[in-house]
């Protein structure tokens, strides 16, 4: 799946560079009316994050999100903030169809295989963010000293199955997915479902991670500049076999 990403700051739709909370650009003052139009494109997946919640730990664009899903009929994944088991049962209770879990991983892992254990890999996702192969945490505020590949094996031990991996230095900067990354992990773990994610540009960049056997990525800034647009996204959809 091909996800269009709305990031959720303040209730409003917006789009970070790097990362950076300091640099936050308006996408769209109403991201209700945004997810309509991305349904209306033909396209049944959202990416949600909800970044308050990321940097606080606390769900904060709730009410937002339970709009979101009242009005938009496909599939929704949401990170950010979801740190307790209340939580994490709260958005799945509203129909959230899978939730993503990222700092939590690191900092308390019998939380997280509690959710895998209860829910299942299909409904619960691990978020791999962080820079140099190392893992960030907390709204990518914070670096840890943990590699991608040893969290990643940590959870498939503990029944995940899709991990979401962001080169953060890419996101939000048009530069092209880290293909190196993604082929390493790839290549070392074949029976995992990688979702690219950071630098996505054009049509080629989707193209060449279909090539290697990555065909769910999430897009962000590409769309906002125009480079991709929701009517290609839903006619590569159709063209997946």
């Amino acid at each position: 799946m091909i996800f269009p990403a709305i990031d959720l700051y303040n209730g409003q739709s917006v789009r970070l560079f790097k990362g950076d909370y300091n640099k936050v650009t308006l996408i769209n003052k109403d991201p209700i009316m945004q997810a309509k139009e991305i349904l209306a494109a033909g396209v049944n997946q959202i990416h949600l994050v909800d970044l308050d919640g990321a940097k606080t730990g606390q769900p904060k664009n709730y009410e937002v999100i339970k709009k979101i899903r009242q009005s938009f009929t496909g599939f929704l994944e949401l990170g950010g903030g979801i740190r307790d088991y209340k939580t994490a049962k709260d958005y799945l209770d509203l129909g959230i169809d899978r939730i993503i879990i990222g700092s939590a991983a690191i900092e308390d892992p019998q939380f997280v295989k509690d959710l895998l254990k209860k829910y299942g890999g299909d409904r619960i996702v691990i978020g791999v963010d962080g820079n140099d192969g190392k893992v960030a945490v907390n709204g990518w505020i914070e670096q840890s000293n943990v590699t991608m590949e040893t969290l990643i094996k940590a959870m498939m031990d503990s029944g995940a199955k899709h991990f979401i991996v962001t080169d953060v230095s890419r996101d939000g900067t048009m530069t092209g997915p880290n293909l190196d990354l993604l082929w390493k992990l790839k290549l070392d773990m074949p029976q995992v479902n990688f979702v690219a994610s950071g630098g996505i540009r054009n049509l080629k960049d989707l193209h060449q991670l279909k090539a290697f056997g990555l065909v769910d990525v999430i897009i962000g800034k590409a769309l906002y500049e125009g480079t991709i647009t929701l009517e290609q996204i839903a006619e590569v959809e159709k063209n997946v076999s």
